[in-house]
């Protein structure tokens, strides 16, 4: 980034007491922790986690002086202008069930947008929401899967925590000249401020749903999130893309997507047969 770049602060504080008796009754109730500046909300989460922080922990910052995105990416977290919120939850959930995770916080993030906005956004897989073209909300999840984990007195390989980092750009008026075609805000997509507050609330509430239908019935919440997702994404079929499999750039293949498979990967079918992207970015080709 340009050092002579810098996002004007905004002035949108949260009212932690309203907050909180809005959350009240849910799994994130008396459990929110605030930080004016913070590196990274996900990196402090992950801390928390190892240190025995219950399960509904939230921990979100005004700003982040060294916000990650997935792989080696950085996300920029000016001032008052954007969400940064990490979310550490210890689901009874098996490793290989982890992804339908990470989908559905990408369902909650469209979803509480929508109830605060009633802007339609896009979902690209796996959880990148876009305003048309361009990236306003990233979400990082990051797990610990532990094959000594006990359940009810029992050896289980599962989920021991997982945290999913939320990012969403608020009220930025501008990006650093990298970002400017492929970021955006809501704010420079409706022309207004949007309060934090509410979406934050909204946010945790959504997740709240996702999380407990996913741990009440994994196949079921499974089949309903697949089929949000052929509903309230253009990425899911029939799109042209191409997957880079390396932070370089360099390698990965094209095709045109068609669905998920039975684990919630996403499928694309190349002139050579049909693939599964396991890992990697997903770009419009």
């Amino acid at each position: 980034m340009a050092a002579t770049w810098r996002q004007a602060a905004v002035r949108d504080p949260f009212d932690l007491d309203a907050l909180a008796r809005v959350l009240a009754g849910s799994r994130f109730a008396g459990k929110l922790h605030f930080f004016p500046s913070i590196a990274s909300t996900n990196s402090y989460a992950m801390q928390a986690a190892e240190a025995g922080a219950p399960d509904g922990s939230v921990y979100f910052a005004d700003e982040q002086t060294n916000g990650r995105g997935r792989g080696a990416h950085t996300w920029e977290s000016a001032v008052g202008a954007g969400l940064y919120v990490s979310v550490l939850l210890r689901p009874q959930l098996a490793p290989t069930d982890a992804l339908w995770l990470s989908l559905a916080a990408g369902l909650a993030g469209q979803s509480a947008v929508r109830q605060v906005t009633s802007l339609e956004t896009d979902l690209r897989w796996p959880n990148d929401l876009l305003l048309g073209k361009r990236k306003f909300c990233g979400i990082l999840t990051e797990l610990n899967a532990d094959p000594s984990f006990r359940h009810a007195g029992a050896p289980v390989i599962g989920v021991r925590h997982a945290v999913i980092g939320i990012g969403m750009n608020v009220h930025q008026t501008e990006f650093p000249p990298e970002l400017r075609e492929i970021a955006t805000s809501l704010h420079l997509e409706t022309g207004r401020d949007w309060p934090r507050q509410e979406l934050l609330a909204a946010l945790l509430q959504s997740l709240e749903n996702e999380v407990s239908a996913l741990t009440e019935s994994s196949e079921r919440a499974a089949g309903s999130i697949c089929r949000r997702l052929e509903a309230g994404s253009t990425w899911i079929r029939r799109k042209r893309v191409r997957v880079e499999e390396r932070e370089d750039g360099e390698g990965g293949f094209a095709g045109v997507t068609e669905g998920l498979d039975a684990r919630g990967f996403l499928r694309v079918r190349t002139p050579e047969g049909l693939r599964t992207v396991l890992s990697g970015g997903v770009r419009e080709a």
